[in-house]
């Protein structure tokens, strides 16, 4: 229970917060300890300028005050926190450490302190610390007993360098002795050529005269070159890779100076057996001339050999790196894990990821100048090897070449061509390079950044390998010149990866060849195809007609060609490279993929050819129903204006045909499959299952990936083959569903559609071609269908117990389902009645102004009904047909060897191949466009998802076009009112 104690104090509480002002948000001036100038300090804890007092300037740092020349300090707390006080007139110094005045000798520096001449130290105070009066000069002792001198910083005297001693057995350099970069050598020694302290930056048309070169360069050939010093030739040897390791025998810059000693110290022997690393020399170059390079990339393989599925020893790449300070001071071993040469920041995992077995690797990003110039304010140079385990279990290492784009040799740019034989494979390199672009003063910014911005480790796999063998490793390395002008704002785009690959040559023969065979069986299979067609058409004559059908049979043919090919290489790869534990292929590049997507391509624009191909010719069959129905009885009606009473047949009912029409007009777009189905099944297990994830360019074949870890490249071919066994394996699955158990328990539209007919007494003339058919045999063993229900359950009924005849056209016979091969007559004749049911779409002039168009055709309509049926029954002994079955030849072909010439043909079709006019009869074509045209556009946007719905859009477009059209030309060619079709 709250007692009045905490009543009171929460309502202090609240008067209290409401007295306070509201919280706001509070911003400040940005301002760096450049922006303060020469009269104001930073302050560290406003973060902000501020003046500094009286007789004072910024400190060397900017984030303190020190007195001005001249004044001592008095006090300091930090800050502006300072007091000065004036010398006196005749203590017009300064100690160094600025708290008190002392006369100066010998003048003073501009920072008001006391100076000395070389070689002399500055003694301010007693050897007890007692402050003098006066400061004095100590010089330093050079005699041979001490060759002493004094130190950088004055302070000290120390030994001389060693050179001094040796030329001239003193600290002094003196005259003819030469000195240069600190060091001091005889005139009488044999020295190298004199250095050009240059660098070019070719990408900017820029050559400056570096100041680290002006101060080591020719100290550092020197003392190579007459005392095999190792620093001295590591830091000579990195200055020529910080002039990206050109190469011009007419000057004597860092790599003329380096190849002089190179070559003059052949004498001293090699080092490790290797034949172009010099003893006491750093390992540069693999040879002095181009050439070399498919020697050292292909003679010999990798000792150590590589798996999918094994140990870290077999799964990774043991990268190691020699490095070295620009000073070339050796700094340590290190494993490239960890992001060495990754620029781009990322998880320790994903940087690790690189170096794994199989795993294409790319990695890119922006980075700020300044950034770079913050991380890489000293250049480290690498010696890359990749680390095995030897026979006796100890470990060796395999140098890495570097294939260096930016390289000249002689002016010229070798190694960016293709041609293996004019490269110039080099071994020492680095990432960023700050200290050869500074020209006046090596303590200021750069005026030329140079950075590695690409940098690509290439694995190629060797020649009929079976256990992961492999050839040396490539480095590549491409460097990009940035002219320093504001590093704020600057940036530069750099990029990491991994590729593998190798020899393609016999996979593409090998694709060649089946693309060869094949495409000529396309040629004859399309032949064959136009024959038929010829056939079927009756005509015998090759004109321009028969040659643009030969071309369209050909486009589809050739595209089940290309598909299969496709198709097969795409699940060749997903099985071969995903499923190896010894690896003995690995993916094509994206550069290789090219030949495979033109295929793919090729195979969509010619399958999409034979596809509206195929839609049109849907569109422009000819199509009657034949009504059996006759007659029951005659019925008496009066004849308009003749005052007549006549009696006529009753008239048979319209309705069983529009029933059969409205059927037909359903079926026009039923499929085997489902396509809402198909695609949402497809994108499923694509995307949800993860079967994605198994065209990801790396050797896992995981279908769950974790979000920490790296994420490699699509493959297209793997892509291309895991959606198309998807898609074709829930097609398989479906269309065996359908046809098993849908098609058999709940309902086959198609064999309903012919007990529809025969149930209706209307049987069905289909011309596809102008000589060839199909005939769905309708007539009713029971002689009518236009009965009442009890009538009607009593006739089928009657037709279970078997107490009736037979539903086939032949007697005692099933078939209903026939091809028609007619003869031409039988075609001109159905012509001619053909005219007048469409004539009432020509121009009214053309018609009889006496006659009713609707009665002119239904007296159409009604003579080719007769004509049909009569047809049907014999009635016509010069254009009568025999029916037959196909020989095996003549199925398997598609097409007739006998022609239709006095008598027309009707083959028994127990496969009920009229579905062929429907898009049932065309289910392959239908899936190889939907899976090509889903294909394409993921492809294109590398997006199952929008491929998934756009290849449904497609589906549901050209679904409505086949439907609407398709009502139109039946309602045209059969008389049935489209309104009566829903």
């Amino acid at each position: 229970m709250a007692t009045p104690w905490r009543w009171a104090a929460a309502a202090l509480l609240l008067a209290v917060s409401a007295a306070l002002p509201p919280v706001r948000g509070f911003s400040l001036l940005l301002q760096r300890p450049a922006d303060c100038g020469g009269d104001r300090y930073f302050d560290i804890s406003r973060l902000a300028c501020a003046p500094c007092g009286a007789h004072q300037r910024p400190s060397a740092g900017g984030s303190s005050c020190v007195c001005q020349p001249g004044y001592r300090m008095v006090s300091s707390n930090g800050g502006s926190s300072v007091v000065c006080e004036k010398c006196p007139e005749n203590m017009t110094g300064v100690t160094q450490d600025g708290w008190n005045c002392i006369t100066c000798p010998k003048g003073l520096t501009s920072e008001g302190t006391c100076k000395c001449p070389n070689n002399e130290i500055l003694v301010e105070r007693s050897i007890d610390g007692i402050l003098l009066g006066e400061a004095f000069c100590l010089h330093c002792n050079g005699s041979e007993q001490s060759f002493s001198a004094s130190d950088a910083s004055g302070n000290r005297c120390v030994r001389c360098e060693q050179t001094f001693i040796n030329a001239s057995k003193s600290c002094a350099c003196s005259s003819p002795n030469i000195l240069t970069g600190g060091l001091c050598f005889s005139a009488d020694e044999n020295l190298p050529p004199k250095g050009v302290a240059t660098v070019r930056f070719a990408q900017l048309g820029i050559t400056l005269t570096s100041a680290w070169f002006l101060k080591n360069l020719q100290s550092s050939a020197s003392a190579c070159w007459l005392y095999s010093n190792l620093t001295a030739c590591q830091a000579l040897g990195n200055m020529c890779v910080m002039n990206v390791n050109s190469l011009s025998y007419s000057s004597t810059d860092a790599c003329g100076l380096f190849q002089y000693i190179y070559v003059n110290t052949a004498r001293l022997g090699v080092a490790h057996s290797v034949a172009f690393w010099r003893h006491n020399l750093p390992w540069l170059y693999y040879g002095d001339r181009p050439g070399l390079a498919s020697q050292v990339l292909e003679a010999n393989n990798f000792p150590s050999t590589f798996s999918f599925k094994g140990t870290d020893k077999d799964v990774k790449l043991r990268f190691i790196a020699a490095s070295f300070d620009a000073a070339g001071n050796f700094l340590k071993w290190q494993s490239l894990e960890g992001g060495i040469l990754q620029l781009c920041p990322d998880t320790q995992t994903k940087l690790n990821a690189a170096y794994a077995f199989g795993t294409t690797y790319q990695q890119s990003c922006k980075i700020s100048v300044s950034k770079i110039l913050l991380d890489f304010a000293n250049p480290i140079f690498y010696d890359l090897f990749l680390e095995y385990n030897g026979d006796n279990g100890q470990q060796y290492l395999w140098d890495v070449p570097v294939l260096n784009l930016n390289l000249q040799y002689s002016e010229m740019f070798v190694n960016q061509g293709s041609n293996m034989n004019s490269w110039l494979l080099t071994r020492r390199f680095f990432l960023v390079d700050a200290l050869s672009g500074k020209e006046n003063d090596l303590e200021k910014l750069p005026r030329v950044l140079r950075i590695a911005s690409k940098i690509t480790i290439s694995i190629r796999l060797a020649s009929h390998s079976k256990r992961g063998t492999i050839y040396p490793p490539l480095l590549t390395i491409a460097y990009t010149d940035v002219l320093v002008e504001n590093p704020e704002t600057q940036s530069v785009m750099v990029s990491f990866s991994v590729s593998y690959e190798m020899n393609q040559s016999e996979a593409q023969v090998q694709t060649d060849i089946t693309l060869g065979v094949l495409g000529g069986l396309a040629v004859l299979w399309s032949l064959l195809k136009t024959a038929g067609w010829k056939r079927r058409t009756g005509s015998s004559i090759i004109d321009l007609q028969t040659v643009l059908k030969f071309l369209l049979f050909y486009a589809g043919d050739l595209a089940n060609v290309f598909f299969i090919i496709t198709v097969g290489t795409g699940i060749y790869w997903l099985v071969f490279f995903k499923g190896q534990q010894f690896v003995s292929v690995l993916l094509p590049l994206p550069s290789q993929e090219e030949d495979f997507v033109t295929y793919i391509a090729c195979a969509f624009s010619l399958k999409a050819l034979q596809f509206l191909q195929l839609l049109v010719s849907q569109l422009t069959i000819d199509i009657f129903f034949i009504d059996w129905e006759r007659p029951k009885s005659r019925v008496v009606k009066g004849v308009e204006g003749e005052g007549v009473i006549k009696s006529a047949a009753a008239p048979v009912s319209i309705w069983r045909t529009y029933f059969v029409a409205n059927e037909w007009n359903e079926i026009q777009t039923v499929r085997k499959i489902n396509p809402l189905f198909q695609v949402f099944a497809v994108l499923f297990f694509l995307e949800v299952v993860g079967f994605s994830n198994l065209a990801l360019m790396d050797s896992s074949s995981s279908l769950a990936r974790s979000s920490e870890s790296y994420i490699a490249p699509w493959s297209r071919i793997l892509r291309f083959g895991v959606s198309a066994a998807v898609w074709l394996a829930i097609a398989g699955l479906q269309i065996m569903f359908f046809s098993v158990c849908y098609e058999r328990f709940v309902e086959d539209k198609i064999s309903q559609f012919v007990d529809l007919c025969c149930v209706s007494n209307i049987s069905v003339f289909l011309l596809s071609h102008s000589c060839f058919g199909y005939y769905i045999h309708g007539r009713s063993v029971h002689g009518h269908a236009d009965t009442n229900m009890e009538e009607m359950n009593r006739n089928l009924k009657r037709e279970a117990e078997n107490l009736c005849s037979q539903r086939g056209l032949l007697p005692n016979t099933d078939g209903q389902t026939f091809q028609m091969s007619i003869s031409r007559k039988m075609r001109l004749h159905y012509d001619r009645i053909h005219e007048t049911l469409t004539r009432r779409r020509g121009p009214a002039r053309l018609l009889d102004s006496s006659v009713n168009t609707f009665e002119q055709s239904t007296r159409a309509y009604n003579t080719m009904n007769k004509f049909l049926s009569s047809f049907i029954n014999h009635a016509h002994k010069e254009m009568d047909y025999i029916v037959k079955d196909k020989l095996l030849f003549e199925r398997i072909l598609g097409m007739e060897f006998m022609e239709p010439i006095e008598k027309s043909l009707f083959y028994s079709d127990e496969g009920q191949s009229f579905s062929d006019v429907l898009y049932y009869g065309n289910e392959t074509t239908l899936l190889i466009f939907d899976i090509l045209f889903f294909s394409v556009v993921d492809l294109a946007s590398q997006s199952f998802v929008l491929a998934a719905i756009l290849t449904y859009l497609q589906q549901e477009i050209f679904r409505f076009i086949r439907s609407t059209l398709g009502q139109k030309n039946l309602a045209s060619k059969t008389l049935v009112d489209e309104r009566f079709l829903i």
